[in-house]
């Protein structure tokens, strides 16, 4: 009996996921064991084994699409069985109700049967927090040959623009999405199988309970001839005119007579380039500044899955946790001397000042406890296990891999595994288990020569230290003007679990160890 595999939940914060790329295609068979995708969750991406043994009748989410936790990623059973997509069942299908025009199918039925040499292919989750994608690019066009692992598209999501492979091989027949346009996870993104097939059924049947509202499928009734499912029909007084959302909108922002731009689509369809090769050609005297704007002009640019998801739990940190600020500065003399001196004894250590201040800060959270918490509603988590966050930036925003139970690690360990894990965060190949359960979080924009700036507190943990510059400056030591350098160090504390007093406390501890970094190995 055929059995549904839903998307796991791999993250306690995800809520989707996005197929990164399937290792079986339908009609594989598949074992116990055997991989059978990269899933990416708003963490990291992540091997997904099988739990049964049979063949890959359906994949219900397609490379660089997401889906939500708990709905359908793919059906395992015998081969050439037949399948409901909806539920478990596996009862043979009701041809008269496949005759019945697609019409008469009820808005509120997404059950679908699926030929099973036509793969249906979903918006994958690639991020436990991926709620949908964008097509940033398709590589291939409806009626194009498709092998498998041809690249189909490009897809945004949360986190970064990855390349989505074909699993199937066969001809393309549907697009459920123009280039850059969105799409919720689990929407039909496209549909292969033999050429000629009518896919009409499926995606009036399937389709329309999984895309956006503002989507509609308009599919022909003639063979391999699909329309694509974000075709916006415009209708002037001359001309009927035929628009994707996006072009649409861009013209009315732009104030572009559609009847005016030639498409490029399938059958002459304006798509978002057009509108841009438009503007390209429009005269204007206003000049241009080195990074391609015109002048007086505004520019739209579309949010990133990446950039809403760290909207959203920004905004929910900081609205929710009651944050205050304590400022210091650190005469760092004595930590440069000592780093120098590791320096000349190891020449190849890479041992930075950012490891040293982790290292510090685990240290003195073994000494202050209550900073090292994490808030609930009737309790107060403190953590047995420090786990210093490192914050991390990469193209679309920032990632915070995590050095697990850093106190107990040395200098050079915790420098390899600082490279290490930030190296991956910024190709975007890190794991999402290697970015979860952080206790503490450090930020650090010396490198860009930040003197000081203060940090939103990075959830569930208390407390964030947002790390200065060290600068050059005269300072006052034993009652003399003398030249030094110093850096500005900033804690965000969550005060319903650290009071101001204890921040201060941890502070102080924190700064005897920067300034002695011996004294972290007595």
């Amino acid at each position: 009996m055929a059995e549904q595999i839903f998307m796991p939940r791999l993250s306690d914060t995800m809520e989707e996921g996005t197929v990164v790329k399937w290792h079986k295609n339908i009609g594989d068979t598949v074992a116990e064991g055997d991989i059978l995708a990269d899933i990416e969750t708003d963490k990291a991406i992540q091997e997904f084994e099988s739990e049964l043994d049979g063949v890959l009748l359906y994949q219900g989410v397609k490379e660089g699409e997401s889906a939500p936790v708990d709905s359908i990623l793919a059906v395992i059973g015998e081969k050439g069985e037949e399948f409901s997509v909806n539920g478990p069942s596996t009862e043979p299908k009701n041809e008269q109700a496949e005759e019945k025009p697609a019409e008469t199918i009820p808005e509120s039925s997404s059950q679908t049967n699926i030929p099973n040499n036509v793969a249906v292919i979903p918006m994958p989750r690639l991020s436990d927090t991926m709620e949908e994608g964008t097509v940033a690019k398709w590589h291939k066009k409806v009626g194009d040959t498709v092998v498998e692992g041809d690249i189909l598209a490009d897809i945004e999501t949360d986190k970064a623009v990855q390349e989505f492979e074909s699993e199937n091989d066969g001809v393309l027949l549907y697009t459920g999405a123009e280039e850059g346009e969105s799409m919720p996870v689990e929407a039909i993104l496209a549909i292969i199988g033999p050429k000629g097939t009518d896919v009409s059924g499926i995606v009036d049947s399937y389709g329309k309970n999984n895309k956006s509202k503002d989507k509609k499928a308009e599919v022909t009734n003639k063979p391999a001839e699909v329309k694509q499912t974000t075709e916006t029909k415009i209708e002037t007084p001359e001309q009927r005119i035929f628009a994707s959302p996006l072009a649409k909108k861009m013209a009315e922002e732009k104030g572009i007579d559609l009847s005016k731009v030639k498409g490029s689509g399938d059958g002459g369809r304006i798509i978002k380039k057009d509108i841009e090769n438009y503007q390209s050609e429009k005269p204007t005297a206003a000049p241009q500044s080195t990074l391609g704007i015109i002048a007086g002009e505004d520019q739209i640019v579309t949010n990133s899955q990446m950039r809403k998801v760290i909207a959203k739990r920004l905004a929910e940190s900081k609205f929710t946790a009651p944050h205050y600020y304590l400022n210091i500065e650190i005469d760092m003399d004595n930590c440069i001397r000592s780093r120098n001196s590791i320096k000349e004894s190891h020449p190849d250590s890479k041992i930075s000042y950012n490891d040293i201040i982790v290292k510090a800060c685990a240290m003195a959270l073994r000494r202050h406890p209550q900073v090292n918490s994490t808030w609930k509603t009737e309790n107060t988590i403190i953590h047995g296990n420090i786990n210093i966050g490192v914050a991390v930036a990469v193209d679309e925003g920032l990632l915070v891999p995590v050095v697990r139970n850093t106190d107990y690690k040395t200098l050079s360990e915790i420098s390899a595994e600082v490279r290490d894990l930030a190296g991956r965060a910024r190709e975007r190949k890190i794991n999402a288990n290697e970015m979860e359960g952080s206790t503490f979080t450090v930020s650090n924009l010396g490198m860009f020569g930040i003197e000081s700036f203060t940090s939103i507190i990075n959830q569930p943990n208390s407390c964030i230290l947002s790390v200065g510059a060290i600068v050059e400056k005269p300072v006052v030591k034993n009652g003399e003007i003398v030249p030094g350098h110093t850096m500005k160090l900033s804690l965000a504390c969550d005060h319903r679990t650290v009071d101001g007093a204890t921040g201060a406390k941890f502070l102080q501890t924190l700064e005897s160890y920067l300034k002695d970094p011996v004294s972290m190995l007595v």
